[in-house]
Parts: C-alpha cells; sequence; structure tokens
C-alpha cells in the first residue's frame, strides 16, 4: 500500500495550557450506553433494598397487637399452632373474623379481629369459632400443661344477654379476649351529658349485629337500626355480655360529677362496645390481650 493510499491517522487531542490533554467528546452511541449501565445499577440497588424491606417491614407491623378470636390461646402459642385454614372465618356469622397478610409477619395467614369494622357479637351463641378450629388453636379450656396468665381467666362463665332467659344462659368461655378501656373520654358523649340520633356509624357501614328486638338469629346491619337517647348508652346498651360495662357516677378532676362507661370483671374483651361507639375515634376501645386488674 502507498503512502497516498495509507488511511488518515486521527488528529491528536489539543493540548490545554499548562500540558493537560482535553478528552474528546463522547458519542452519542456511548453516551446512551453509559446510561443504560446507570439505570440498570439504580434498579439492581432499589430491588436489593425493597427484597430487604420486605422482610424487615413485617418485623416492624408483627409487634402490632391483633385482637384474636374467641378462645385463642396466648399469642406465641397460637401463632405456632394455628394452621391458617381459615375455618373459624368461614363459619362467624357476622364475618367479624380476618386472615392477617403479609404486614403481620410471623402472623400471616392467623385470624384475628378488628372491633372498629366489625366485633364478635356471638350471633352463633356456642362460639363456633372455638368448634370449627382443628387444632386446639381456639379452644373452650387450654389443656393443663399451658400456663393461664393472672387476670386472663373469666371469675365466671360470661352470661350472654340474648340467653339470659334459655335453660342454659351462658357461652362456654374461660378466657377473655382482651378488656374495654375508655381510652378518649374527652370524646365520649356520656361524660359530655350528650345523647345520641341517628345510625351509631353513619350510613355506608358495614357492620352488622344482632339485635333481640329485631330477630334473635339474624344479624342485621347496623346501619338499619338508627337511635335517638337523651344520654348516650350505645356501649352499655349493645353489649352482648351481662354485667360488663354500665353507666356510672363519677367524679371529674374538676370535682363535678357525670356519667361515665364503667368496664367490669365480667367484660370478655368482644369489641361491640368499641364498634358501636358513635364517636370518631372509637371513645372506647379494646386492648387485645388485656387482662382484668383490680
Amino acid at each position: 500500500m502507498s503512502e497516498a493510499d495509507k488511511p488518515e491517522e486521527p488528529a491528536a487531542p489539543a493540548a490545554k495550557p499548562g500540558g493537560k490533554v482535553k478528552p474528546p467528546p463522547l458519542s452519542r452511541s456511548k453516551r446512551q450506553e453509559l446510561r443504560r449501565k446507570f439505570l440498570r445499577t439504580v434498579l439492581l440497588t432499589g430491588g436489593v433494598l425493597g427484597a430487604g424491606l420486605s422482610g424487615f417491614l413485617p418485623m416492624l407491623y408483627a409487634r402490632r397487637q391483633r385482637l384474636r378470636p374467641p378462645g385463642a390461646l396466648d399469642e406465641k402459642d397460637f401463632l405456632a399452632s394455628c394452621i391458617k385454614c381459615g375455618q373459624c372465618v368461614q363459619v362467624c356469622p357476622v364475618e367479624a373474623i380476618k386472615l392477617a397478610d403479609l404486614v403481620d409477619g410471623f402472623g400471616v395467614g392467623v385470624p384475628y379481629i378488628d372491633a372498629r369494622d366489625q366485633a364478635c357479637d356471638f350471633s352463633c351463641d356456642a362460639v363456633q369459632c372455638v368448634l370449627a378450629c382443628p387444632t386446639g388453636s381456639l379452644t373452650y379450656k387450654k389443656p393443663e400443661f399451658f400456663q393461664v396468665r393472672a387476670g386472663a381467666a373469666l371469675a365466671t362463665k360470661p352470661i350472654l344477654l340474648a340467653k339470659e332467659k334459655d335453660p342454659e344462659p351462658t357461652i362456654n368461655l374461660t378466657e377473655r379476649m382482651g378488656v374495654a378501656r375508655l381510652t378518649r373520654p374527652e370524646l365520649c358523649l356520656a361524660i359530655k351529658g350528650k345523647g345520641f340520633k341517628g345510625q351509631a356509624r353513619g350510613a355506608d357501614f358495614k357492620g352488622m349485629m344482632r339485635y333481640m328486638a329485631v330477630d334473635r338469629w339474624k344479624p342485621i346491619p347496623v346501619s338499619e337500626h338508627p337511635y335517638d337517647v337523651a344520654e348516650c348508652d350505645l356501649c352499655v346498651r349493645e353489649c352482648p355480655i351481662k354485667g360488663a360495662i354500665s353507666i356510672e357516677t363519677v367524679y371529674a378532676p374538676d370535682g363535678s360529677q357525670r356519667k361515665s362507661p364503667v368496664v367490669h370483671e365480667p367484660c370478655v374483651g368482644c369489641g361491640v362496645c368499641e364498634m358501636i361507639c358513635p364517636t370518631e375515634a372509637a371513645s372506647i376501645e379494646i386492648v387485645p390481650r388485656e387482662v382484668w386488674r383490680t
């Protein structure tokens, strides 16, 4: 090949003052390739972080206490023995029992009750979820090798008001699900001396409850049973357990007398008071796995 036919060599980059050589500009294809590499790195980093958090966040949420169905073993034993079959969900007449999702960590798929959305009102009388449980995770009476926490045991079998006139008026529970607490007394209508008129939770509320005056066996939507009371006592009026809650005269910090809901030992923690409370947020709530303290 002659000297004339040889391809021209690219010119050397011009030197900047001071002896530094300026690099040639990147081609369009090179810039696109670098951009793709950067995006891949960002996506991979996000995926790794997301995978890590998907395991970490459920552990954080798992610390949240859940209200378990009637007759549930203590939490560790309950989580260890429940096979997540959903039989308790199927038999609940008011669909109070739900199965936990991923954010419940080790409790994923385990049954729980969100009392504010739908409480256990014992419409089944015999606590059908306990009868349906195949493993003993829900039980009428713990085996002797399971310890009963102090204050968890009920002094006597609770009397179900819907069965009060029956030959056997009690429900076969020996331990409470939790205990009702007046967590927001500043919102309570009874303490304020106010009445209530209308639908307890509004027209759109989907919760169900058995009203003895309507039908002993068939629960109806709470929205179909409006109230008109001069002094609010809905939590007492609708509590399904005899003697669990009452309206009492109490003394306020300023020495004045007021009416207030007072929870008593027969409370089983079913959550009806929380569900029916007309204030937002609920003035009274169930503390899951709480024990009776004198």
